[in-house]
């Protein structure tokens, strides 16, 4: 995981819990609040979505895109967190 940011270690160091979605990694506030007007607002949530997705990098990016306009590099840290926390915990 090196090149990860401290946000990204500190998530995949433990389980989600009740983790709020601006704790993974590329969400900060402004995100967040999208995600959660989006119904998405805790971490588990979005790791939801990303299972339903298969995984899928690409779809996942996309969905992340539409639901709250994130950057491609926020959608891609998000992505990068959520998928080490599954090969971590799952």
């Amino acid at each position: 995981m090196s090149g990860t940011s401290q946000k990204h270690r500190n998530f995949v160091a433990e389980p989600m819990g009740n983790k709020s979605v601006t704790e993974l990694a590329g969400i900060g506030e402004t995100l967040g609040g999208r995600l959660k007007d989006a119904g998405f607002d805790m971490a588990y949530t979005v790791l939801g979505q990303y299972l339903v997705l298969k995984k899928d990098e690409e779809l996942f990016k996309d969905w992340m895109k539409e639901v709250c306009h994130a950057s491609s590099k926020q959608a891609s840290d998000c992505y990068n967190c959520l998928n080490d926390w599954c090969e971590e915990f799952l």
